[in-house]
Order: structure tokens, then sequence, then C-alpha cells
């Protein structure tokens, strides 16, 4: 029941509106979850700006108006214009052919799905990495209030007097309509959400292929491998996690699927599903915008060298319609970023490997692998080279070269001009190496044809009497690839989630005991004093407890939040500790044992309150503590149930 929620929130309010707009079938089914984000990052600023709760019941509203604009729109554009290649009967898909690409596509989730679930366990493990519960307070934080605009939720990352704070939050506003509903809680809505993308992603990658032309035996072959590379999804679940990044990758093929449109122009179907879907990445994570302005830019020039058929007299209207529409539907997305442009293109990583080591993984598709997954990787760079021999996805393979070499430096150099070039990434050799896997899977899908073509041919040369089907040697092909990599990778994969949800771990059973506890005994408006490092940011997403300390990074300096940080166990020395713990309502101070990653260092303002004057332990376990203040309640807080 909580699984098909998610799902419903993914693909419903796209669908609506892909159906209004003139999308059908496959490409219908992929883009949905794309157009659901452009839908609820559209309607943010819109509903925001005029006091309009953020709830189910206004988003689908927007929805339904949204789609009754594209509907209207259409009728008059085709009142008015009719494309001479809308009148064109299209072949029709023998269903074979669909048949194909479905078991393709299933078998691409059940081995994505497979992996997801093991490295997760169960959807109500918390993710121990470092922005998780940064991603999960958000979540809540917009459910409670009914406002995703990103200016509004700046006390989550520790700045409450930040009105121009920015975090794309697309994402969180659409997890965010799922709280309190299907006996979900928060950590099983990010979990089970994670695992849509999962799905999300061979679903876009076939629908991709077969839109520019892929046969269906290699489409069905990409929709598999796209969920065996490790680097994508997998590694981005631990890595962060990233979700929302993650997301836009994942989406990223079906965006490029509707680019097809562009060169068979019906109507306004390209325009506003192409730009609404720019709208979504952007609201996603801006990276991702990065990305889809490279591959189209690369699709214009394939178009300008003929790589790629168009007719320019009846496409161009529809091309130049979809960058105008693009630009005013993604910049209002981009532009806040800009307030936190310095801190993303600053950020630095310490290279990670050679320069020989950095280029072999990205031939082989093994990007931050300790081994490289042969299995799937030599194959994919063979069809790589054969995307070129056949003059077919020449962009794609351009693709390959920008994001490929980007990755291979990023990795292993440390000089201004990488730092520059890799600076939307956050200078993060993870997020470029997740762009490699949807390229290996194309590459991979066009080995499998060209290898199950080649060797049938062959075999009915040398023996007549088999008539050996294609179809027949990539059942065997895919036998040897699946038993070879241990049914696709599945083992590392499932280690790679697992990651990010055995941690160290930053929140432990014991603590989310302490922390329920801590719920039924605080009041509303009250909030609680943390430490930084051990895990209890998470008591909002938990438990709606408001903590001092939102994320891991800490406050900044000079704040309230810091001073106490510092100072707290100086309650009976400072008169300053005791008055900001009433400006600040707290009563409660929660301490968990460990730290989130082995660098972070636990507050000094916490450390021996068991032995502090100013503090009674009231609740203990295994892995927490939680201290009363003496000296009386704060001011406008009272004892009781709440949270």
């Amino acid at each position: 029941m909580g699984f098909s929620l998610v799902l419903l929130a993914f693909w419903v309010p796209g669908a609506v509106f892909g159906v209004a707009a003139g999308l059908r079938g496959w490409t219908l089914a992929a883009a949905a979850p794309l157009l659901t984000f452009g839908v609820v990052a559209l309607g943010i600023p819109v509903l925001g700006g005029l006091g309009i709760r953020w709830d189910v019941a206004s988003v689908a509203g927007w929805t339904v108006a949204l789609a009754a604009v594209a509907f209207g729109l259409g009728r008059v554009v085709r009142r008015f214009r009719r494309d001479a290649s809308a009148a064109e009967p299209t072949a029709k898909t023998p269903l074979g052919e669909h048949l194909l690409i479905g078991a393709g596509v299933l078998a691409g989730m059940a081995v994505g799905a497979a992996a997801t679930l093991r490295g997760i366990r169960t959807p109500g493990n918390i993710n121990q990495d470092f922005d998780a519960p940064f991603h999960a307070n958000l979540v809540r934080w917009i459910a409670e209030h009914g406002d995703a605009r990103p200016a509004t939720v700046g006390t989550i990352a520790n700045l409450p007097d930040e009105h121009h704070y920015f975090y794309p939050d697309t994402y969180h506003a659409l997890l965010a309509l799922l709280v309190g509903h299907g006996g979900l809680d928060v950590v099983e809505i990010v979990n089970l959400a994670s695992l849509a993308v999962v799905l999300a992603f061979p679903l876009g990658v076939a629908v991709l292929c077969r839109a520019w032309g892929m046969p269906a035996i290699g489409t069905a072959a990409a929709a598999v491998a796209a969920a065996c590379f490790t680097a994508f999804p997998y590694d981005l679940m631990w890595h962060g996690p990233v979700w929302p990044y993650g997301a836009g990758v994942a989406l990223l093929p079906a965006l490029l699927a509707l680019g097809r449109l562009l060169l068979v122009p019906r109507g306004i179907t390209a325009p506003v599903t192409i730009a609404l879907g720019v709208a979504g990445l952007a609201g996603l994570h801006t990276s991702v915008v990065f990305v889809a302005l490279i591959y189209f830019g690369l699709l214009l020039a394939a178009l300008a060298f003929r790589l790629e058929v168009i007719d320019w007299r009846a496409a161009w209207p529809s091309i130049a319609a979809t960058a105008v529409l693009g630009v005013l539907l993604g910049l209002p997305q981009v532009l806040p970023s800009l307030y936190n442009a310095g801190g993303v293109t600053s950020a630095q990583w310490p290279t990670a490997e050679t320069v020989t080591g950095a280029i072999g993984q990205t031939v082989t598709f093994s990007p931050m692998t300790g081994f490289p997954q042969w299995w799937i990787g030599v194959p994919a760079l063979i069809g790589v080279v054969l995307l070129v021999r056949h003059r077919r996805m020449v962009w794609v393979v351009a693709a390959y070269v920008v994001f490929g070499g980007l990755y291979a430096a990023t990795v292993s150099l440390d000089t201004p001009l990488v730092s520059l070039l890799s600076g939307p990434f956050y200078n993060d050799y993870y997020r470029i190496a997740a762009l490699l896997p949807m390229i290996g899977a194309v590459g991979f899908g066009q080995f499998a044809f060209s290898a199950s073509t080649w060797t049938a041919a062959r075999l009915r040369k040398w023996r007549p009497q088999l008539r050996v089907a294609p179809l027949v040697v990539l059942a065997v092909l895919a036998l040897v690839v699946g038993v070879a990599s241990r049914g696709g990778y599945l083992g590392r994969n499932t280690k790679s989630v697992n990651i990010g949800y055995r941690g160290f771990p930053a929140v432990s059973d014991a603590e989310r005991a302490a922390l329920d506890w801590l719920g039924q005994h605080t009041a509303p408006g009250e909030r609680v004093m943390n430490d930084r490092a051990d895990g209890s940011v998470w008591m909002y997403a938990l438990e709606g407890l408001r903590p001092v300390e939102w994320t891991f990074y800490g406050a900044e300096p000079g704040t309230q939040a810091s001073y106490l940080s510092l100072f707290l166990n100086g309650v009976e020395r400072y008169p300053k500790v005791r008055e900001t713990l009433t400006a600040l309502g707290v009563r409660y101070v929660f301490v968990g044992s460990g730290t989130a990653t082995p660098n972070l260092r636990n507050s000094l303002g916490l450390a021996g309150l068991a032995h502090t004057p100013g503090f009674r332990q009231v609740f203990r376990n295994a892995d927490a503590a939680v201290y009363l203040i003496e000296g009386g309640a704060p001011s406008g807080s009272a004892a009781g149930h709440g949270g």
C-alpha cells in the first residue's frame, strides 16, 4: 500500500499533464515522473506566493490547471497550424517488439529493486550518511508548514534568519505530500522514493533507445544493463546520499527521449513537455540542467552535421519554441541557486585515482570501483564503437567523451581548470561518475543487438537447418553475462547501497528509543539541545522534535546554537548560557553515542553533563542519555506530551 502511493505520486501528475500535451505509449510512461517534478517545480512558487497551503488537494488542482492549459493550447495550435509530419502515418511497432521491450524493462526493474531492497533491508532503516537527515527533515518541514518555497526552509539548515536561502527542494516537496498517508513515516518515504527512482531508470533508458532508433533487441538489453552499473544508481544511495540529484540523473533519459519529438514536430507536444521537463530537472538539482544543456548542444551539433535526419523547415518552429519556453520555465528554477553558487563551486574533494587508473575506470564504465565490471563494461565499450560505426546516437557517444573525460580529470587531477569545469557538480567525482552508466547501457544495448544478429546470421550460414533467431542468441548472451556477473553484479550493488545503511551508525535503535521517550516528554514549541555529531539531527524527521543543531555541519559561528555547543556545560558559570536556553525554549538535552563520520568531533559543551551541576539525567539506555536542565523550565514551555 505504502509503496503504491509513492509510485502514484511519481507517475500520476506527470501522466495527467503528458496525456493533455499529447504524449502516449512508452514515451508517456517514461516521461511521467519527469513531468511530475516539472509540475511540482512550477507549483512551489505559485502556490506559496498565493498563500495556498502545499498539500495533496492544492497540488492536484494545480496539476489539473496546468493540464487544462496544455490541452487548450494544443487545440488552438492545431487549429491554426498543421504540421506536415503530423499527417504522415506512423509505423506501428509489432506486438512482439513491445513485449520484448517490456520484458527487458521489467527485468531491469527487478534487478534494480533486488539490489536496492537487499541493501536497505527494511523501508524503515535509517540511511546513516551525512546528508540523509537534511533531506528527511526537509520533507517533514514542508509537510508540517505547508510551504515548499526554498526561502522558507533555512531553519533546518541552521540558517533561520537567512531569507535568501536556497536548496532545490522539488524532490522533497513531492515526498512531503505523502507524509501522514498510507501509514508511511518520513524514513520509509525517502527510502521507498529512492526505490521508485531506481525503477524509473531502466524504463527511461529503454524509451531513449527506442526513440532514437535502436532495435527492440538492443533496447531490451539496454534496459537490463541500466540496472547493473554500480556508479548509478547505487553509489549515490550512500554517497551523500544525494537523492534529488540521483532522481535528476535517472530521469535524464526520459528528457532525451522527448528530444526526438523535435525532429518530428507534432503541435505543442515537444515544446511544452521538454520545457516542463527542464523545469523539473532544475527543480531537482541545478547540476542536472548543465548535463541536459550539454546533451542538447551535442544533439544540435549532430543535426548540423547531418548525423541525425531532420527537416529543418518543418522542425525549426518547434525547436525555437522549445528553447524559448525552456528558458522561461527553467530560468526561475536556476536563478535562486546563485545564492549558494560560490559554496557549490568552491567545494573540494581530494584526488582518488591515478590518471591511468581513472582512464581505465572510464573506458570500462566502472568509476570509483575497486575492480572493473568487465562483463558489462567491455561490451558497453564495444557497443559505443559500434554506435559510431552505424551512425546511431553519435551525440550520446560525444557525451561519453565529455563526461568520461571530466570524470577522469576530476578524480585524478587537482588543477584550477579541473575545479572550474567540475564546479557545477561540487567538484564531486561521484556525481560525474553517475552520468556514465546511462551511456554504458546504451552501448551495451547496441553490442547486444549487433552480437545477436551477427551470430545468428553466421549460424544460419553455417547450419541453415538450425534457423537460429537473434532473440535466441540474445537469450544465451543474457544467460552468460548474468551468470558471469553473478546476477548483474547484484552482490556488489547490494553492498554499495548498504554502505549508507550500516554506517557507524549515526543513529542506533537505542538512540531511536531515547528520541521516542523524549518525544513523549516535550511540549509544543520546545527545542532540544543536541550534539551535531552524534546523529541526533534526525530527531525532527523521526519524532517532530526541533533540535538546536539541525545538521551534521553545525551552526554558523556566532549563532546561539554554536554558542551553546561550546559552553552548555557552563550553565552555572555563564549567565549567557541560561539566557540563551531561555530564548530558544530549551528544557532537555539529548546526548547520543558515536559520530556520523570518524572525523567529526563531539560538541565540547555537551561533554560530562552527567557530572555537571545544573543537569539531571532523566533517561538513559545503552547509547543515549537525556538530561533535564535544572533551574526551572524556560519561559513559554511546559511539561507534557508533544513534539
